[in-house]
């Protein structure tokens, strides 16, 4: 028996079948939630049951009014009420999965691998700036990595992949990887994306290969001639861990519009730039939020931090903080890049 969920506040409604998650039906219907991992791990897709009963992983029942639900793990059992962190209409994803070859593995730090892979010949795969891909794994699960390639790139993917002490693909499967060997992947996946009928500043912050889809993101804009004020926090430990400065330091050189201030926690005698956590070199810089979009991407610790800091001191409207948190899956495989 299929089930209406209806947005609070809204005219919205679309069916939901009893095996069927929000997210999944919100999406078949053309509607788009926030979410990032869609395994119950990151909080990203949080919101109220505010009617209803419904099935919810990890929760077991549950009768609304309730808060803090995971829609990405909520079934229905009933006609639902929710109330989302924010709801648009967009047409369903047309995913691919596509059996990638691997064409090229670099390491530009010692625990991060950029991996190129390539699509069959005339297999293109649409995506937009920030989202991410599946990876599957020969036991059937998988692992999620944003595309660092921007979308008019659309014949393969670039990765960045963190290598993890024990982790499933990023300790055992990336070392047995050589060129030529496939991968199968699904894509797209994710709502990490500018809004491109917003012209407010964006701040973009980033902490350790976080910084995959903001490569993305930059080199979209770079793409379309766009000229919309980015700025790019990017955060980690040591100055050698920032893998793609570089980079970043070019289009700062090249674009008036894009701005990098690298961060560093444990920054060595001679760093004289920014230091301490990255949310906090943001507000250092931009007390006032309350006119921009934030896209925060990396340590689901700090974007936790950012979203409650920006949002309760710097006045920052809480629909305009997007975030994609990495965060673990299984016993130590980050599932969100990744």
């Amino acid at each position: 028996m299929t089930h209406d969920v209806r947005v609070a506040g809204t005219e919205i409604v679309f069916g939901c079948e009893p095996d069927e998650t929000v997210l999944d039906a919100a999406e078949r219907a053309g509607f788009t939630m926030p979410y990032s991992c869609r395994k119950g791990v990151c909080s990203t897709c949080e919101g109220g049951l505010t009617a209803g009963a419904a099935d919810v992983r990890g929760r077991g029942g549950i009768d609304g009014p309730a808060d803090g639900v995971l829609l990405c793990q909520t079934r229905p059992r009933s006609d639902l009420e929710i109330a989302p962190q924010r709801i648009a209409r967009r047409e369903p994803p047309a995913r691919k999965t596509v059996t990638a070859k691997v064409h090229k593995i670099t390491h530009p730090a010692a625990d991060v691998a950029v991996l190129q892979l390539r699509f069959p010949t005339g297999v293109r795969a649409k995506f937009r700036a920030g989202q991410y891909l599946t990876v599957a794994l020969p036991d059937g699960d998988s692992r999620n990595y944003s595309m660092a390639n921007p979308p008019h790139r659309n014949d393969g993917a670039l990765l960045h992949v963190r290598r993890v002490p024990g982790g499933r693909f990023s300790g055992e499967l990336l070392d047995s990887l050589a060129k030529g060997d496939t991968l199968q992947v699904e894509l797209p996946f994710g709502e990490f994306s500018l809004d491109h009928e917003s012209d407010r500043p964006v701040v973009l912050v980033a902490t350790g290969t976080g910084f995959a889809p903001v490569q993305s993101i930059v080199e979209d804009q770079i793409k379309r001639g766009e000229d919309r004020p980015l700025h790019l926090y990017w955060g980690a430990r040591r100055h050698e861990d920032l893998y793609f400065a570089d980079l970043a330091e070019q289009w700062a050189d090249r674009h008036d519009w894009f701005s990098f201030t690298p961060v560093l926690s444990a920054a060595g005698a001679g760093w004289a730039g920014s230091t301490g956590h990255v949310h906090h070199a943001v507000l250092a810089d931009h007390p006032d939020l309350r006119h921009h979009e934030v896209y925060a991407c990396g340590n689901p610790a700090m974007t936790a931090a950012a979203r409650a800091e920006f949002v309760g001191t710097a006045g920052l409207p809480a629909d305009r903080f997007f975030c994609d948190a990495f965060v673990p899956s299984g016993a130590a495989e980050p599932v969100a890049p990744r």
